[in-house]
């Protein structure tokens, strides 16, 4: 899935560590707001020391983000997490939705008068 828009917000970034591998880790969370009709706004994050240095999210940076959406239940209770796997830069324009073109609408014309009709009208 896509989504294009400005970065309005960037969360600070988090880290730890893994309690099975002991691996470290790292995650920051961005909002992006479309440019729509009415505009959405959508939180995503980031996984990965790597990614975040590759990505290099700014606030007011237009981009289009590719995003996988999964949910977890922790106590009973069920979370989102949208994960951004890839960012193109600069892509709002060229995502943007061309103009819809007016159909051509053919003007009306008057109906032919019948042969034998007798036009009795005074003007």
């Amino acid at each position: 899935m896509e989504i294009t828009g400005k970065i309005i917000a960037a969360l600070p970034a988090r880290s730890g560590q893994s309690a099975r591998t002991g691996n470290a880790w790292m995650v920051q969370e961005f909002v992006i707001e479309t440019h729509d009709q009415y505009p959405r706004k959508c939180v995503f994050n980031v996984f990965g020391e790597d990614k975040l240095k590759e990505f290099n999210i700014q606030v007011g940076d237009e981009l289009t983000v590719s995003f996988d959406i999964d949910a977890r239940e922790y106590n009973g209770r069920w979370y989102n997490d949208i994960r951004a796997w890839r960012v193109t830069r600069g892509a709002a324009a060229a995502a943007a939705p061309a103009p819809v073109p007016e159909a051509d609408i053919p003007a009306p014309t008057a109906p032919a008068p019948a042969a034998d009709a007798v036009d009795d009208l005074p003007f």
